[in-house]
């Protein structure tokens, strides 16, 4: 049985932790509002452009498509963009994250596909290391930025398009969260390149005239789409790291509660045990004499 200052000591140093965990969870509740609010403010504009690119999509089509929506006539070569975060204490989001990677890397395996990886944050590498050493060709490193923004996007595309036309790879699937709410972050699997053809928009009839023509307006808009996609997974990767780390450092701070009030009860009673044997050993000498 651990001592009166071995149990002193241990609460005071869950309360030391519980201060932390605490203060780490307003912080991540204060991030979290911003993050929030930069995803939802990037999703309509991902889903206006998609519309715009199905309207030019069932134009387009043959010999004239752009290679990133006609692709390479080939799915063997397969490039798994895995976007995890930089930082931990955010509960099980990027271990769901390297799940899914590992599911859908079974998956393109078991269809008898290469598969090859792409890494965009810290963590997540560690696990997907151990198991796809020789599988990791290359990465983004966004530690560098204290919130990674379209400039970031834009570099982690413009890579990925150039390996592309480099022809090492022909299908590249980005894997990222959803953030659904602080307590749900579901990890979701999207064809990013060569860009999928998306369904026809119905424009109600309207005849559309583009200029120059959908051929040179798609050249402009296919890397501004993947580049749209990468920034997308990117806030939606912050606001489910902030949610995450917010869930669980609010767990965190509960558990350290009821521990703190585990241990003094513990305390007292072996405090109240101290006393106890004691005043017997005191009452038992005074008899004595």
């Amino acid at each position: 049985m651990p001592s009166l200052k071995e149990l002193k000591d241990r609460i005071g140093s869950v309360k030391s932790t519980q201060k932390i965990t605490k203060a780490k969870q307003m912080v991540a509740a204060a991030k979290l509002r911003r993050a929030q609010a930069s995803a939802e403010a990037g999703r309509p504009y991902a889903t206006r452009l998609n519309a715009v690119m199905a309207s030019l999509a069932g134009k387009v089509s043959g010999d004239s498509a752009p290679k990133l929506l006609a692709g390479s006539g080939s799915d063997q070569r397969n490039l798994l963009v895995v976007v995890n975060t930089d930082k931990g204490l955010c509960g099980g989001l990027n271990s769901n994250i390297v799940k899914a990677a590992k599911a859908k890397a079974a998956e393109l395996q078991a269809a008898g596909k290469t598969v090859e990886f792409y890494l965009v944050g810290k963590k997540g590498r560690a696990p997907l290391k151990r198991e796809f050493e020789t599988a990791i060709t290359g990465g983004f490193d966004t530690t560098v930025a204290k919130t990674p923004g379209f400039e970031e996007a834009d570099a982690i595309s413009a890579e990925l398009i150039t390996m592309f036309d480099e022809g090492k790879f022909d299908v590249a699937h980005l894997i990222y969260p959803t953030f659904q709410s602080a307590l749900v972050q579901n990890p979701t699997v999207n064809q990013l390149i060569p860009v999928p053809s998306p369904e026809a928009s119905d424009e109600g009839g309207a005849v559309v005239e583009y200029e120059p023509g959908e051929e040179e307006i798609l050249e402009a808009l296919l890397p501004r789409y993947v580049k749209t996609q990468v920034f997308g997974a990117l806030l939606e990767r912050e606001a489910s790291e902030q949610g995450a780390s917010m869930t669980a450092m609010d767990n965190a701070t509960r558990n350290a509660g009821d521990l703190i009030n585990k241990l003094t009860i513990q305390y007292n009673r072996s405090r109240q045990a101290a006393i106890t044997t004691e005043l017997i050993e005191i009452i038992a000498g005074a008899e004595a004499l």
